[in-house]
């Protein structure tokens, strides 16, 4: 509600007001499908969806679907909060206003959002097999793709490299969207860290991304050197300059800290 860089306070009690007057878009569960369907029965906002009969909404969306979204209309929400359940996954997004389309805009963001969850899953002992990337444009259309790796990995810059990848490949795919909102990297099917099998040198052009070979073991060992300066100095002491110069945090890294500690 106040991106890129406010707070919003909801007191207690006011979360029906609060929600009332929002569009319905906003609501998890909600595309431009389904916004377009409530559009032609007049529902436009959260509150409008909130007073809408359930069989209209049953017979606009299915049975479920309309539950469901009615059910977050009134701010109800009956599933339990686990917060000590170990992720799946492990994802950062960032927006970052409305920015072209070009690899000098969106380059430094991925390498950010890769640090951060590179650091997260080493300190855990972690490493991943698929790599994910969204998109979010202008329109706020999303586009997404995703590739699925021979050997997990936590390595910042094989990381960012292969989201850069994956984000060249969304940008083909939609040649019309001049403009970019929002980046998000995630990373799943996680694994716990095992000792890596060291690959032959062979020149292939994808040595640097693998884990095992001589380059990709360098760049772990950059990785560790780094955390360990984070750890005793702090997350600011040392990072990539592109990211420092070119990046703005518009939440600061203590919070993003507290929020991410688990996996």
């Amino acid at each position: 509600m106040a991106k890129p860089d406010g707070l919003v306070v909801v007191d207690p009690d006011t979360e029906l007001q609060f929600l009332q007057h929002l569009p319905v878009e906003l609501m998890w569960g909600v595309g431009p499908v389904t916004k377009a369907r409530l559009a032609e029965i007049g529902v436009l906002t959260i509150g409008q969806l909130a007073t809408t009969p359930g069989w209209s909404l049953e017979q606009l969306l299915g049975p479920a679907a309309a539950e469901k979204l009615a059910a977050l209309a009134w701010n109800r929400d009956p599933r339990e909060i686990k917060p000590h359940r170990q992720g799946r996954s492990v994802g950062a997004q960032s927006a970052i206003g409305r920015k072209p389309a070009k690899e000098q805009f969106f380059r430094p963001t991925l390498l950010y959002l890769a640090d951060r969850i590179g650091t997260r899953l080493r300190a855990k002992q972690r490493s991943g097999r698929t790599v994910s990337v969204d998109v979010r444009f202008a329109n706020l259309n999303f586009a997404s793709r995703s590739m699925t790796l021979d050997a997990p990995i936590s390595t910042t810059v094989i990381l960012a490299e292969l989201a850069e990848d994956l984000v060249r490949a969304v940008l083909a795919d939609h040649p019309d969207e001049p403009t970019i909102s929002l980046l998000a990297i995630s990373v799943s099917h996680l694994e716990e860290d095992w000792d890596l099998q060291l690959d032959f040198t062979l020149g292939l052009p994808d040595e640097p991304r693998r884990p095992g070979s001589k380059i990709g073991m360098a760049r772990r060992a950059a990785d560790l050197a780094v955390d360990k300066i984070r750890d005793r100095f702090g997350s600011d002491a040392i990072g990539y300059g592109s990211v420092a110069l070119g990046v703005s945090r518009s939440v600061p890294d203590e919070f993003r800290e507290l929020a991410e500690k688990n996996l």
